[in-house]
């Protein structure tokens, strides 16, 4: 019985390679609109960031998700991806 083949995807935030499902997908919307999407299936282009905080402050504050998303990210929409980010944190992380 043939394997089913598993997405791989990259963080914009350290480059490391990890699978589709392991990975949160940030999508820019076709009205410009910069969101979590949840269902890895949202309308737009897309851009993954591991669920380590490091990623997120990396990923966000140098501009790596700005050029991966080509746009620029508006102030309260980093605030809320760091949010999220936050909220989202592992257990051992402290």
């Amino acid at each position: 019985m043939p394997t089913k083949h598993i997405p791989v995807r990259t963080c914009c935030g350290c480059g490391r390679k990890s699978d589709k499902r392991d990975m949160v997908r940030i999508v820019r919307s076709p009205d410009g609109t910069v969101t979590i999407d949840d269902t890895g299936k949202a309308l737009g282009r897309g851009a993954y960031l591991c669920e380590d905080p490091s990623c997120w402050e990396t990923g966000i504050n140098r501009n790596r998700l700005d050029r991966t998303l080509n746009t620029m990210i508006g102030s309260d929409q980093r605030t809320a991806l760091l949010a999220y980010a936050e909220e989202q944190k592992p257990d051992w992380v402290a």
